[in-house]
């Protein structure tokens, strides 16, 4: 049974009660509000004891502003933790300078690598007439690595791999 189910249920005892009073004539000094009152709080006190226990009440705790606050000694602060003695230079280590030290700025930075192009690309010079499937099978020995061609060489080739520019050089796959 449902908490809305306990609701309806109270509803209804507490519209019976409010008309088996009025049926037998209750007192008209009680107002329809102390009535429905008591109803809610009869609802209450069931549903509380069909509610699974709570745990006990937690202890109080007391305000900066409560007389028990000021009551109660203050815990006492472990001292501050001393600072780590820096560490002693070990002979023949490399010191690692940071960004803001003076030996930081005085270290050229290290030289970019390039990347060597490679001996083994392969290049096509596209001849008037030529499609990518036709310059697939004669470089590459299969038709259907067209789309491998093109894929390498869409910003050569354009949007439309049909129409392949002549003069255009493409890269070939190895």
């Amino acid at each position: 049974m449902g908490i809305f189910d306990f609701l309806k249920a109270d509803k209804k005892q507490a519209q019976e009660q409010v008309q088996q009073r009025a049926d037998k004539g209750a007192d008209s000094s009680r107002s329809a509000a102390a009535d429905a009152a008591s109803a809610t709080r009869a609802a209450a006190e069931r549903m509380a004891a069909a509610a699974p226990p709570r745990p006990g009440p937690s202890p109080a705790t007391p305000t900066p502003a409560s007389a028990a606050h000021k009551a109660v000694p203050a815990t006492p602060r472990p001292a501050a933790m001393p600072k780590p003695a820096p560490r002693a230079a070990r002979p023949g280590a490399a010191h690692t300078p940071t960004p803001h030290s003076a030996a930081h700025k005085a270290v050229p930075a290290a030289p970019v690598a390039r990347p060597q192009p490679t001996a083994s690309t392969r290049t096509y010079t596209v001849r008037q007439g030529d499609t990518l499937a036709a310059i697939a099978r004669r470089e590459l020995g299969d038709e259907a690595r067209w789309r491998e061609l093109y894929a390498m060489n869409r910003g050569v080739v354009g949007a439309n791999p049909d129409l392949v520019p002549p003069g255009a050089v493409l890269t070939l796959p190895s």
